[in-house]
């Protein structure tokens, strides 16, 4: 048997990527609302934050990423300027790591 590797377009690509990272964010709503939140999810990720979680005493900002954030999100994070009672988060998913690295900014 004759093994050929395929080639994937740019487009196959950035669709696996979208659907890994709709998959993540699906992964930490149900982690949140397990733990009693409530959570929206931004329609189309087309906001600086692709969740906001909202709890009896706390609301929380929350940017989803698989394996890396540009330093451009990073600083649009952490210059938004959010209420006292929230947080502003990134969580970053390595692959092959079960959990997340987590980022809290002020």
């Amino acid at each position: 048997m004759i093994k050929t590797k395929i080639k994937r377009t740019p487009q196959a690509i950035g669709k696996a990527n979208k659907q890994k990272g709709s998959r993540r964010e699906r992964q930490v709503k149900k982690m949140l609302e397990d733990t009693g939140y409530l959570v929206v999810k931004s329609g189309a990720s087309l906001g600086l934050f692709d969740l906001i979680a909202l709890g009896d005493k706390q609301c929380r900002l929350i940017q989803v990423k698989s394996n890396w954030c540009s330093p451009a999100e990073r600083e649009g994070i952490e210059e938004f300027d959010a209420p006292s009672y929230c947080t502003k988060e990134l969580w970053v998913y390595k692959d092959r790591v079960k959990e997340p690295i987590i980022t809290k900014y002020k």
